[in-house]
């Protein structure tokens, strides 16, 4: 069976992106890992649309009981979340942006983390519905450690990863880049070679 892996990139810079090469370089080795994997990229520079009140009813409404419109409404976050539901490996770049995940990647989050499609309520309280799949986050930061006090982004997309049911992640981080750039950006590189497959 193909293997199928996600990318997600959230970088608003390109060929000076930090997270985008390092993303780059952890698809070259689960395609190392995984010959004939699919890739399915999604590049959030391509700006999705922020939810409004119109996406939230129609997400709220019955699947069977949604309107033309409401079906309209979710086509994309339909698409987004197909995507993820048929990925058995994530690789999403998060460079940090003010101590938090960048603008483009909470957009992605909020259209795919979706009740009875990623989640569902039960008696016993929230069950994630992406068991069985993991998640490699390429983290870059200028000035903020991964796992620091000030790491608001990475625990943050650990916990909506978790709530999906992705319990496996895996954080490379190239962080405190405006410390020694060279010596992070090394470390993190020799982490994504390492990857186990």
């Amino acid at each position: 069976m193909t293997h199928k892996i996600l990318r997600i990139d959230s970088s608003a810079r390109h060929a000076a992106s930090v997270s985008r090469a390092l993303t780059e370089r952890i698809i070259a080795r689960l395609r190392a890992a995984y010959p004939g994997a699919h890739v399915t990229q999604r590049d959030l520079t391509d700006p999705l649309p922020q939810v409004t009140e119109a996406w939230i009813q129609a997400n709220f409404t019955a699947p069977a009981e949604r309107s033309p419109q409401q079906v309209d409404e979710l086509a994309l976050s339909d698409r987004l979340v197909d995507e993820l539901v048929a990925a058995d490996t994530l690789v999403i770049g998060l460079p940090v942006y003010n101590f938090g995940v960048s603008a483009s990647l909470k957009a992605w989050i909020d259209l795919v983390t979706r009740v009875g499609r990623t989640f569902a309520y039960t008696q016993t309280g929230p069950k994630g519905l992406l068991s069985g799949k993991r998640a490699i986050v390429a983290m870059a930061s200028g000035g903020t450690g991964a796992g620091s006090e000030l790491d608001f982004a990475t625990p943050y997309l650990r916990q909506v990863l978790r709530f999906n049911g992705i319990d496996d992640v895996t954080v490379i981080a190239a962080d405190a880049l405006a410390t020694d750039a060279e010596a992070s950006i090394a470390a993190a590189q020799a982490r994504a070679d390492s990857l186990a497959a």
